[in-house]
């Protein structure tokens, strides 16, 4: 199977069998590995990323489901000179993580939700992060860096 789709805003063509989840394109076709996989079952969140601009969990979706998509990884998130994006600043700023595995997920997520909710509250960003695991840091500093990010990317 050959699906075309548009990968961190460059064109890409993928050739692979019908069954390749969208996570398995990214990490082993594209060699994008910022994108995790956690629990296989989109319980986790480790594997976000951005599908024509919304928040999905790439291990629950089949490459086919992405043909002629926009995709956006952690990795296209940050400028192309290197700047991170102001949510990346913000986890590494609040110390929003520990181990790190479930941040690009994290991250991914906490900017739809600053697209979607620009002035949620600490409740909302908790209720909205439902979807993400965290094993390591009590989420504490994550809604903090939500909550900067947010109003980093408003300015």
């Amino acid at each position: 199977m050959q699906v075309q789709m548009k990968v961190n805003g460059k064109s890409v063509n993928i050739e692979a069998p019908e069954n390749t989840l969208l996570v398995q394109a990214l990490r082993e076709h594209l060699k994008l590995t910022g994108t995790h996989v956690g629990c296989d079952t989109a319980q986790c969140g480790a594997c976000t990323v951005h599908l024509n601009g919304r928040a999905v969990k790439s291990c629950n979706m089949l490459l086919a489901q992405a043909q002629g998509a926009e995709v956006t990884t952690i990795e296209g998130l940050a400028l192309a000179d290197g700047t991170m994006h102001p949510m990346q600043a913000s986890f590494k700023e609040c110390h929003g993580l520990q181990c790190g595995f479930c941040t690009p997920g994290m991250v991914m997520s906490a900017v739809d939700i600053c697209n979607n909710h620009p002035n949620a509250s600490e409740i909302e960003i908790r209720e909205l992060l439902e979807g993400n695991l965290c094993r390591c840091t009590g989420y504490q500093n994550i809604v903090k860096a939500v909550k900067h990010g947010a109003a980093a990317m408003k300015a």
